[in-house]
């Protein structure tokens, strides 16, 4: 199977975060959906040059996160949880955005009234 990730060397980001992030992006824009196997510890290592233990640690985390379950002689595969934590990933996204939109609305003046306006706007734009 082959899984495009991409690893930058001129960036701060260790190596395993950068896999564990490309590939809950994966899962988020559906790119990678429940049940989908995703490369072994040693070939995803061998495909970007690097160790294993670092392929390991990222195969950790995204297990730990709930979007990876690995069973023994079958490979690891983009769990059925993914869904329930792609959910709570976009809803804290969702957050910090709005937390920065409200940070800005009280910095430049703008009322909550206003801002929820703009929300709700931007909201159903896409409904009609």
């Amino acid at each position: 199977m082959q899984l495009e990730i991409i690893i930058s060397t001129n960036t701060n980001q260790p190596i395993y975060d950068q896999i564990v992030s490309q590939i809950k992006a994966k899962v988020m824009s559906g790119q990678l959906t429940q049940g989908d196997p995703i490369p072994s510890m040693r070939a995803l290592a061998r495909s970007l040059h690097i160790s294993v233990i670092t392929v390991q640690k990222a195969y950790e985390i995204l297990q730990r996160d709930g979007f990876v379950e690995t069973t023994v002689g079958r490979g690891s595969f983009i769990s059925a949880g993914g869904t329930i934590f792609f959910q709570e990933e976009n809803q804290r996204q969702a957050e910090e955005h709005l937390m920065q939109a409200a940070e800005i609305g009280r910095r430049s003046g703008i009322s909550l009234e206003k801002l929820k306006e703009m929300l709700t706007l931007f909201y159903t734009e896409d409904e009609t």
